[in-house]
């Protein structure tokens, strides 16, 4: 009784040997065919798919060059960039990883600002006088800047352009703190004239 099933099945297949009749593989594959026939692939998928392709592309190119002219009209009070003659120059974030985040955060932030500034008639006077303001700080930054290549770096041009961008980014917070007075203050003064 306490014999191993194993092995008990291994006598049993070595005992008995099952043949299939010659040929049942051939007639199997018959059968199969006639069941589930071959279907030729049509050419017109093939054609839809190329021109689905071409579509997504240009759809995609189309899209691409007509964001990249919205960016270039409006504008830009900060910039990252460096010209062409100052190759070898360094900037505030190119000093170390720390300064790069401070320099990004400023940067990001500003432009940011920037872009959610509404500019009216209204209030062109004001916006004008601001973005003078914004405009001496982003010289007095790029000769900070040529200050730093030239003398290197030290804590007081690293803290210098810092600074700069802490005002410029409070700046901005001022002047849209002073657009939404002078948006409420005509609301105040619209509803005062309907009563």
């Amino acid at each position: 009784m306490a014999q191993d099933l194993r092995e008990l099945f291994e006598k049993e297949r070595e005992q008995i040997a099952h043949k299939m009749k010659g040929g049942h593989e051939n007639r199997f594959l018959s059968k199969l065919e006639l069941e589930m026939p071959k279907k030729k692939k049509s050419n017109s998928f093939f054609w839809l798919s190329i021109a689905a392709s071409v579509a997504v592309v240009f759809g995609l190119w189309i899209y691409y060059f007509s964001s990249t002219d919205n960016m270039d009209s409006n504008p830009t009070v900060v910039e990252n960039t460096i010209p062409k003659e100052e190759q070898q120059t360094i900037s505030l974030g190119d000093l170390s990883p720390d300064l790069k985040k401070i320099e990004s955060y400023y940067v990001t932030n500003i432009n940011l600002e920037l872009s959610d500034l509404e500019f009216t008639g209204d209030n062109k006077v004001v916006v004008d006088g601001y973005m003078e303001r914004l405009g001496e700080l982003d010289k007095e930054y790029n000769k900070l800047n040529n200050e730093l290549n030239e003398i290197g770096p030290n804590d007081q041009t690293i803290a210098a352009l810092v600074k700069n961008l802490q005002l410029r980014l409070q700046l901005l917070q001022k002047l849209k703190t002073k657009l939404n007075q002078l948006k409420s203050s005509k609301n105040e003064q619209k509803s005062s004239n309907i009563v």
